[in-house]
C-alpha cells in the first residue's frame, strides 16, 4: 500500500533551534513513506552552511528528488520538493500569485510530477501557501483552476498536498474541496491530524487533497519525541490506494515543459 507525506521542515531548524538535516531524515526514514512533498527547504544558503538539502534528503532516503526554488538570491533558493522512490516525471513547476496591496510578501510556488504506481500515472502536486487570508484564496483559485488541476495533463487519479496555513474553515479549504477531496474527511480511522505547532500541535494547517480515484486508508500526523523537536511541523502522513477500475496500461501523457527555475535530479 502506498504512503505519502508532507511535512514543512523548517530549512531542517528544530524547535531546539539546532540545524539538522539527519534528523529530518530520521524522521522520514522511520515512516518508510515512498512519496514525501516537502516545504521550507534550503539550497545553497548561507544560513544553513551552504547545504543542497532537498537532495540531502533524498540521498539519505535513496529517493529521486525535483526542487523547486519559490525564492531566488544570487546562488541562493529556498522552495520545495517532491521525492519518490517510484518512476517519475517533472510535469510543471511555478510561481503562485502574490497579492497586489501587499507587495513584500515571500513568494510561493507549485511543484507537479507524475509517478507511476503500479502502471498507473498519479499526479502529485506539492505547494506551500502564503500568509494573509487574501494572499491565500487567490492562491487557492489558481492552483484550483486550468494552470494546475484543471490543466488538460492532469487527469486521472491526483493528489494535491502540502502547508496551506489555512484551516478547515477557511475559504481557501473550501475552494479546493470544490475540486477535489479533503483525505481526513475520507480516513476510516479517526487517527490525530493536527500538524502545528510540533510540541504541542492544536491547528490542522497541512492538507491532503484527492481525487475520487484515490481510496483512503489512513491519515494520521506521527507525534512523538522525535517529530516534536525536529521541525515546528509535525510530517501528516496518508496510507491509500488506487481504485481498481483504473486501466493501468493506460499512461500515455506526453509531460509538460518545466517552468524555468526546476530543478531536478535522479540517483
Amino acid at each position: 500500500m502506498p504512503r505519502i507525506v508532507t511535512y514543512n521542515v523548517h530549512r531542517c531548524v528544530g524547535n531546539d533551534r539546532r540545524l539538522n538535516v539527519a534528523r529530518i531524515v530520521e524522521v522520514l526514514a522511520a515512516l518508510e513513506p515512498d512519496i514525501v512533498a516537502l516545504q521550507e527547504l534550503d539550497v545553497g544558503r548561507a544560513r544553513t552552511g551552504g547545504v543542497d538539502q532537498a537532495h540531502e534528503i533524498a540521498r539519505g532516503l535513496d529517493m529521486a528528488c525535483h526542487f523547486h526554488a519559490a525564492l531566488t538570491v544570487e546562488e541562493e533558493r529556498y522552495g520545495d520538493a517532491i521525492l519518490t522512490c517510484f518512476p517519475e516525471r517533472l510535469m510543471q513547476v511555478g510561481p503562485l500569485p502574490g497579492y497586489d496591496r501587499i507587495r513584500a510578501l515571500e513568494p510561493r510556488g507549485a511543484l507537479w510530477v507524475e509517478v507511476e504506481i503500479e502502471g498507473v500515472p498519479v499526479q502529485i502536486i506539492n505547494t506551500h501557501l502564503g500568509l494573509v487570508p487574501r494572499e491565500q484564496q487567490i492562491q487557492a483559485a489558481w492552483l484550483a483552476g486550468p494552470a494546475w488541476l484543471q490543466h488538460p495533463l492532469c487527469q486521472g487519479p491526483k493528489i494535491l498536498l502540502g502547508d496551506f496555513n489555512a484551516t478547515a474553515a477557511s475559504v481557501v479549504y473550501r475552494t479546493l474541496v470544490a475540486r477535489l477531496k479533503a483525505a481526513r474527511g475520507l480516513s476510516p480511522k479517526t487517527s490525530p491530524t493536527s500538524t502545528f505547532p510540533s510540541p504541542l500541535p492544536v491547528l490542522r494547517i497541512d492538507h491532503l487533497f484527492v481525487s475520487s480515484e484515490i481510496k483512503v486508508t489512513d491519515v494520521f500526523a506521527p507525534f512523538s519525541p522525535l517529530t516534536r523537536v525536529a521541525s515546528d511541523h509535525l510530517p501528516l502522513v496518508m496510507d491509500f490506494e488506487i481504485s481498481s477500475s483504473l486501466d493501468a496500461k493506460t499512461t500515455g501523457k506526453v509531460a509538460a515543459k518545466p517552468t524555468e527555475g526546476a530543478r531536478s535530479g535522479r540517483r
